[in-house]
């Protein structure tokens, strides 16, 4: 799995691990079914700890993004990926709302709230 993570950031690491093991289910590089590394693995991998890659796992199994058998391993979950993506989808229009109210607060006209997503759009 490529999963970068920022030990710098703001954001803490397990929030940084789920968002990562997200992206590759949603951009297909993790498909359904496929195995997920175990916790212990995939902490020794990253250089983190295994209580956070539980951490992860457990939002991510609740989120239903992934699913747990006992005894086999950690699986990504099958026949969600449409419902995920509206999920997703969902959380995506409400960051978006709550950047255009922050605009109006601060009398951001929407060309210039254009101009800033496209420019961060070509950054990123």
């Amino acid at each position: 799995m490529n999963i970068q993570l920022n030990q710098k950031s703001d954001k803490p690491i397990y929030e940084q691990l789920k968002s990562e093991i997200i992206r590759l289910i949603m951009s297909q590089q993790l498909r359904e079914g496929e195995a997920l590394l175990s916790m212990r693995a995939l902490a020794k991998q990253l250089g983190i700890s295994v209580i956070t890659t539980k951490r992860a796992y457990k939002d991510l199994e609740q989120l239903g993004y992934i699913q747990s058998i006992a005894g086999k391993g950690t699986f990504v979950a099958q026949g969600n990926t449409t419902m995920i993506r509206e999920q997703s989808l969902k959380q995506l229009e409400g960051k978006i709302k709550e950047s255009i109210e922050m605009c109006k607060e601060l009398n951001i006209e929407r060309h210039e709230y254009e101009e800033i997503i496209e420019f961060l759009w070509e950054e990123l």
